[in-house]
């Protein structure tokens, strides 16, 4: 690539280089507290999602020279190539994917009246989405010197235990579990690792109904503690700071009380 130098890296606590970190999803929640908090731990984060103006509320108060805003549909293979283009050019290099992006659109309705066209649009958002992206970042960590890198995706609970009525992003999020390890696999020789994130009631806008009452597998709504998203962002930072030689494979951060183990 011959552009690595552009980019001045700082040490961390534990003596690793923070390196350039792509955030998809970076205009709200969980993206917008992850690219904070890779920005904190010294990383140059480049802020990927659909609107330029929340991205860059997001971007407020970073570092100028280390933070990068590219307005960004991950359904588009162009917009993404085009995405990952910019930063390579920006910052020389990508050695994070943190793919966040993700819809819970048509969550709550019944099987028997999912419209298949919001089907299509979860799976173009959460799952496509997510291949396109690490496909990007694949090839650029393949062919850039130093070789490697790390993509974390962002799965769900729902990768595990379903809700009533989330047919479509149960089965992206399970899906995405697969993507994580065909990743892992066959970013073995080239110094790629992957890991994946699952995340059970982060306090943000998607899951604000969760405190004031949500269905439940027996037919009761009742409502969900939550945890700051702050803690789902610490957790990244901490996979993202490890040796390319070791690797959170999977991970669950969740609120400590909420109803999933014993869920049903």
């Amino acid at each position: 690539m011959g552009h690595a130098s552009r980019v001045r890296c700082a040490p961390m606590s534990n003596g690793r280089v923070a390196g350039v970190a792509v955030v998809t999803g970076a205009g709200s929640g969980i993206g917008r507290s992850v690219a904070r908090a890779l920005a904190a731990a010294g990383w140059s984060v480049a802020l990927a999602g659909r609107r330029r103006e929340p991205l860059e509320e997001t971007a407020a108060g970073l570092p100028d020279g280390r933070v990068l805003c590219v307005p960004t549909d991950v359904t588009s293979e162009d917009q993404v190539a085009a995405l990952f283009t910019a930063v390579r050019d920006r910052f020389g290099r990508v050695d994070l994917l943190f793919n966040n992006a993700g819809t819970f659109a048509g969550g709550g309705t019944p099987v028997e009246d999912l419209d298949p066209a919001t089907w299509r649009a979860v799976v173009d958002v959460n799952l496509t989405g997510a291949f396109l992206c690490a496909q990007a970042a694949f090839r650029a960590m393949k062919e850039q010197s130093p070789q490697g890198g790390r993509i974390i995706n962002n799965g769900s609970i729902s990768a595990h235990v379903p809700r009533p009525h989330s047919i479509a992003y149960t089965a992206t999020k399970h899906a995405m579990t697969g993507l994580t390890k065909s990743l892992s696999l066959d970013g073995r020789p080239h110094r790629i690792a992957c890991g994946q994130i699952d995340i059970g009631n982060a306090a943000t806008d998607m899951t604000a109904r969760m405190q004031t009452g949500i269905l439940q597998a027996d037919g009761r709504l009742a409502a969900e503690p939550v945890m700051d998203a702050a803690d789902v962002a610490a957790t990244v930072v901490h996979m993202a700071a490890l040796p390319l030689e070791a690797n959170v494979q999977f991970a669950t951060v969740m609120a400590t009380t909420m109803p999933y183990i014993g869920r049903g």
